[in-house]
This record gives structure tokens, C-alpha cells and sequence, in this order.
């Protein structure tokens, strides 16, 4: 992680109001530094900095999550080493480096 992050790209989907006194966390989401706070799952990390999780497969739309419960295979990312993850299910961690894309090649 670098010493001074960059701001998110823009405005997330999800505005905190509450909850805001627990501890930051910093992430990298598409090579952009972010934060969330501690305790948070990395959609809620995710969508606090960007309005959307991934690109359909299907369309042009952006995907959000559905079901918020591991349940709809709508919320998967990407470790930067290529590993996937379930974001509505896993906790963001210090230091995570996720992708919204499947990395070049990924199968």
C-alpha cells in the first residue's frame, strides 16, 4: 500500500451512516487505494467506493449483488493473483489487492 492513498474513482453506492468510529482499512480495488472500516464485508467495502462490484457477463450492465448471502454467484471478484471470492460473504482485510475484472487469461 502506498503511504498517501488516491481517492476512489467516484462516488459509491452505499453512503455510511452509522458505525463510522471503528478502525480503517485500507484495500486496492483496480489498482486504486481505498478504505472501508474493520469489520465490514468487501462488498460493503466495495460499493462504499464504487457504485458497481463488476461488468455482467451477460450485458452491459453493472452488477451490484443480488442476494447478500453467497447464494446468487452475483458478487464474485478477483485476488489479484487470480483467486475469487465471494465478496458478500468475506471480510475485507488491510492490504487486499481485489479486481472487479477476472485477471487476463483467467479460466
Amino acid at each position: 500500500m502506498t503511504s498517501s492513498p488516491q481517492p476512489a474513482r467516484q462516488a459509491g453506492r452505499i453512503v455510511r451512516l452509522a458505525e463510522k468510529d471503528r478502525p480503517q482499512v485500507w484495500f486496492r480495488l483496480d489498482g486504486i487505494d481505498c478504505h472501508a472500516l474493520a469489520g465490514d464485508t468487501v462488498l460493503t467495502a466495495v460499493l462504499v467506493s464504487v457504485p458497481a462490484v463488476r461488468q455482467s457477463e451477460f450485458g452491459p450492465e453493472k452488477r451490484a449483488g443480488f442476494c447478500l448471502m453467497g447464494a446468487c454467484q452475483d458478487c464474485w471478484l478477483w485476488y489479484e493473483d487470480g483467486g475469487r471470492l465471494r465478496a458478500c460473504s468475506t471480510l475485507i482485510a488491510e492490504g487486499m489487492q481485489l479486481r472487479t475484472a477476472p485477471p487476463v487469461g483467467w479460466q
